[in-house]
């Protein structure tokens, strides 16, 4: 007799640099699984006990100021490094240290469920690379957590968001944390979250603040902060943390602490704290606005700005963004919460879940992937050729041309780099492939490279010499990833499906076929324009950029539609009117 299958359920996990969460799939929401204290943010803190017995969570937190060289915070930031890091007479990588957090995670979300939890999905910041997502995967199989899905960060922001609405957008995730700034730039249309662009800042987040006012308060005070013992600097950095957060519901505060049988006190108001702390804004604005360049959109094209982290609850840094950016700033779900959400929603995606199943959340190649090629000026130092860019969506397969540089040359020695430098050895060298070509003169000879990444760290490099067909493969694998042979060819073939270059691809085909037909079709100035559009539109395939390509196929749609009379040039291109509300907060301008 033939059983019915179990469905395990799978649990979405944001480990975070300051507070982690665990959530589910249930019942058709997502629900946040509270911890043993009936709270749903479990503090990203380990410490170690007199007994040397593992401290996680909250209590570790409270341990912060009372056993500074026994517990540690903000280790996230380490992932995939091989930096250890001291916890009393013991030393921990990061992804030891995140295991616990998982662990915990893991145990809380059994005791609310009833039941045993095998598998997760985890964010990860965008911008990490396959150190940092692999690392992130060890510390789930040290926590005994299949983490099989990787989920970014800003990509489940937007998942959580867009929940509430079925409306393409454009969102700046800017997700402000204890020790780290992520920006980056998701397009939300059909059912598909699109990451196409990331900046950020690894050492600016909400600790910086605290320590900005410690320093000031010392200053005040006429106490010279690195002469100050551990445990005092803990509780200063402890009341400025608590200085900064009552700055949110009020314009000005007093801060005391009692040092050696004495009293210290300050006041501080909003003014003072933008004043001390304001080379920090100008950070926060350099990832904004590359990640804006990168996405080759301007602060108007935002639609809305989503908030995460703890920092970004902080009133100052809402005003800044909001003077910055003059846009809608999104806060409904809360900033701690969302990201936690959105992975719950991914455990969904994961699961099959029939509310969520169609959704699709695409990846990107956070660094520029490339090989080299010669500088004529100083052929010991080679350049370097991007393949792949930087923000690319991935799964992706570009191509580059190479020829050879002198006459009977035989060999052309391709070297595979990890990057966005201009020389090559200011980049990573992942390898290299020799091929060897026909000897002609120079330029004759060409090599087709091409690069296929994907989402799991794979890098498949193809050299083909145009004139003989001869191939070469090479395969460059993180050395962390565990995945067996079986495995890696089971992928390759998947990887296979990728190398079809757009222009191949039946929606650009339709809408070259099309062009083609108005423009045989019209005369005069029409034509003159489709004919310009059609060769526009070619040059943008051959960028291989699927975000550009995607966009404008979109614009020629609308193009054609509106000279076939289906649209109305102002359906079409509606006029973009300037955002007349003005600014109803304190001008920022006279703030700082």
């Amino acid at each position: 007799m033939c059983q019915g299958l179990i469905k395990i359920a799978i649990v979405g996990i944001d480990l975070g640099t300051t507070n982690s969460l665990v959530s589910i799939w249930k019942n058709g929401k997502c629900q946040l699984i509270p911890n043993s204290f009936g709270e749903f943010l479990t503090p990203s803190v380990i410490g170690i006990d007199e007994n040397e017995q593992i401290i996680v969570g909250k209590v570790a937190k409270e341990r912060l100021i009372s056993h500074p060289n026994s517990t540690v915070a903000s280790f996230k930031r380490f992932m995939g490094s091989d930096k250890h890091l001291k916890i009393g007479n013991k030393s921990f990588t990061a992804q030891e240290l995140s295991s616990f957090i998982l662990r915990q995670l893991k145990e809380d979300a059994e005791r609310f469920l009833g039941e045993t939890v095998t598998e997760a999905v985890v964010s990860v910041p965008a911008y990490f690379d396959d150190n940092g997502r692999n690392a992130t995967k060890l510390a789930g199989e040290l926590a005994t957590l299949v983490v099989e899905r990787i989920v970014n960060e800003p990509s489940a922001a937007a998942l959580a968001y867009k929940q509430d609405s079925d409306e393409d957008k454009i969102f700046l995730v800017f997700d402000f944390g204890g020790g780290t700034l992520d920006v980056s730039i998701v397009e939300i249309f059909d059912n598909v979250i699109e990451i196409i662009a990331v900046s950020g800042d690894n050492h600016l987040g909400g600790d910086d603040f605290n320590m900005c006012i410690a320093h000031y308060f010392c200053k005040q005070n006429n106490l010279n902060y690195e002469e100050l013992s551990d445990d005092v600097k803990a509780i200063i950095i402890r009341q400025s943390e608590m200085c900064k957060i009552a700055l949110n519901d009020s314009e000005k505060t007093a801060m005391a602490v009692f040092i050696h049988d004495q009293t210290y006190t300050m006041t501080l108001d909003i003014k003072t704290l933008v004043k001390i702390s304001g080379s920090f804004f100008k950070r926060i604005e350099t990832p904004i606005f590359k990640a804006l360049h990168d996405a080759e959109l301007t602060p108007t094209e935002i639609d809305e700005v989503v908030l995460v982290g703890g920092s970004s609850r902080m009133t100052i840094v809402r005003k800044y963004l909001k003077h910055l950016l003059k846009c809608e700033i999104k806060s409904s779900i809360s900033s701690d919460e969302i990201v936690a959400v959105g992975a719950g929603i991914s455990a969904g995606i994961k699961s099959r879940n029939e509310e969520v199943k169609d959704m699709l959340l695409t990846d990107i190649c956070p660094f520029t992937l490339g090989t080299n090629t010669v500088n004529y000026s100083n052929p010991s130092n080679p350049l370097f050729s991007p393949i792949i860019e930087r923000n690319s969506t991935l799964p992706t397969s570009c191509i580059g041309i190479y020829e050879t540089v002198y006459d009977h040359q035989d060999e052309i020695v391709l070297g595979i780099y990890q990057g966005e430098c201009m020389y090559c050895r200011e980049n990573i060298l992942l390898g290299e492939i020799r091929m060897q070509v026909p000897k002609k003169l120079k330029g004759e000879e060409q090599i087709e490279l091409r690069f296929t990444y994907d989402i799991n760290g794979i890098l498949e490099v193809e050299a083909t010499v145009i004139s003989t067909k001869e191939k070469k493969l090479a395969l460059i694998t993180n050395k962390n990833i565990k995945m067996n042979e079986e495995e890696i060819k089971e992928r390759l073939k998947d990887l296979q499906k990728l190398k079809i270059m757009p222009v191949d691809q039946d929606e650009n085909q339709y809408i070259l076929a099309k062009a083609e037909r108005l423009y045989k079709e019209y005369f005069g100035e029409v034509r003159h324009i489709i004919g310009m559009y059609i060769s526009q539109f070619n040059q943008v395939l051959e960028s291989q950029d699927e975000r550009k390509i995607r966009r404008y196929r979109n614009f020629l749609k609308k193009y054609f539609d509106v000279i076939e009379g289906k649209l109305m040039p102002f359906e079409a291109f509606p006029k973009q009117f300037e955002d007349t509300e003005k600014y109803d907060d304190e001008n920022w301008e006279n703030l700082r």
